[in-house]
């Protein structure tokens, strides 16, 4: 419904705008032949009728021949319609014009036969005063002349509206591709918000089901996490917004329960700005690089870490994760296989266009990400 209105605007604009050339077309004879606050109607008209063959050739190609013949790749017909409206309407144009063109016979001018006395007319066949010399008769083009100028002139229109519906319909389609682009990248943006692994939730109830004999506490909170985890991800993420509280809630949660599958060789690191106002961020926006840290960046037998720092300066929530690389670098070189970088970046472009920031650095012992995202103003809760 959204493309098919935005469609339906595209078409409005184009026919304002062919009425605001067209009547500005339609206007200059007006003031041409105008002298003197005086119009000369009949070659205003005369011009009005050679402009409404180029009217009528234009209306024809634009909403007739293109969309019927052309937009279907009917080329030859479309050139063949194209010539035969031309020759048709200009020769009937050229027809009337001729036939209500007025005549310019040349008359004797007044004759004036002394003070005080009005001037004389003079007849046609009577013979010119003493001196008199007949103005000439101004040179009219002859019929081929018209006919190429006519020609020109309306195949020069016939073009400009072959170049200004094909504008329109490619920038009609440009919209429509970006609005489905759209569309497919909030397709794989929701499926981004439940990338949280399967294989994570396995493993957390496999230790969960190991803690329960050894520390029985442990063991209940790992299961209140997760199950914290499971209603996050079910509910709060269909909003397409949540508090960045309860996003950082999340990730603590993840985290502790990550924690739980590595020995004390890991070291996590949190550092989180305290206070957090109350805005409202879409929901989902650093697990991936978070999960991706513990996946490729932890050694079960080397010591590792990783390290989440997330605060808030200028309006900006800044958020930087770094992790330790391990030795299996052909492994770590393919860290966002699956969803993949340019999806990560898709995702960010399609929340915030060119508003936020994406830098991932590694070298030979670390990997760094620092995302930078802005906070709206709309966004803030009061």
């Amino acid at each position: 419904m959204y493309i098919k209105n935005k469609t339906i605007n595209l078409k409005y604009i184009e026919i304002i705008i062919y009425f605001i050339i067209w009547l500005s077309v339609f206007t200059l004879p007006y003031f041409i032949h105008r002298e003197n606050y005086i119009v000369d109607w009949e070659k205003v008209i005369i011009e009005w009728l050679r402009l409404f063959a180029y009217l009528t050739i234009f209306i024809l190609n634009v909403y007739l021949l293109i969309p019927k013949y052309l937009f279907n790749k009917n080329y030859k017909l479309y050139i063949s319609l194209s010539i035969l409206t031309i020759i048709f309407v200009l020769s009937s144009s050229i027809a009337l014009q001729k036939f209500l063109k007025p005549s310019n016979t040349l008359s004797m001018p007044p004759m004036e036969i002394g003070p005080g006395m009005p001037p004389m007319e003079l007849g046609n066949n009577m013979p010119a005063p003493m001196g008199y010399r007949a103005p000439k008769a101004p040179m009219e083009k002859s019929l081929f002349m018209i006919i190429v100028d006519n020609l020109i002139i309306a195949f020069l229109v016939f073009a400009a509206g072959t170049t200004i519906k094909l504008m329109t319909r490619w920038l009609n389609e440009e919209e429509k591709r970006k609005d489905v682009e759209k569309e497919q990248l909030k397709t794989e943006l929701a499926l981004l918000r439940h990338q949280v692994s399967p294989h994570f939730f396995m493993n957390t109830l496999n230790n969960i089901h190991a803690l329960i004999d050894i520390n029985s506490d442990t063991a209940k909170d790992a299961v209140i996490r997760l199950s914290t985890l499971m209603r996050y991800l079910l509910y709060e993420t269909s909003h397409g917004q949540t508090s960045l509280q309860k996003e950082i809630d999340f990730i603590e949660s993840y985290i502790i329960l990550m924690q739980l599958r590595f020995s004390k060789k890991v070291k996590i690191t949190l550092d989180i700005q305290k206070k957090l106002p109350a805005i409202q961020i879409p929901p989902m926006l650093f697990i991936t690089f978070i999960e991706n840290a513990f996946k490729h960046g932890v050694s079960y037998q080397n010591e590792s870490f990783v390290i989440f720092k997330l605060q808030l300066i200028d309006n900006q929530i800044i958020c930087k994760i770094k992790n330790s690389k391990n030795k299996q670098v052909e492994n770590y070189n393919k860290s966002y296989s699956g969803i993949g970088l340019t999806n990560i970046r898709k995702s960010l472009n399609l929340l915030f266009e060119n508003d936020y920031y994406l830098n991932i650095t590694e070298n030979e012992k670390e990997f760094e990400v620092d995302l930078k995202i802005p906070i709206y103003n709309n966004n803030i809760s009061s």
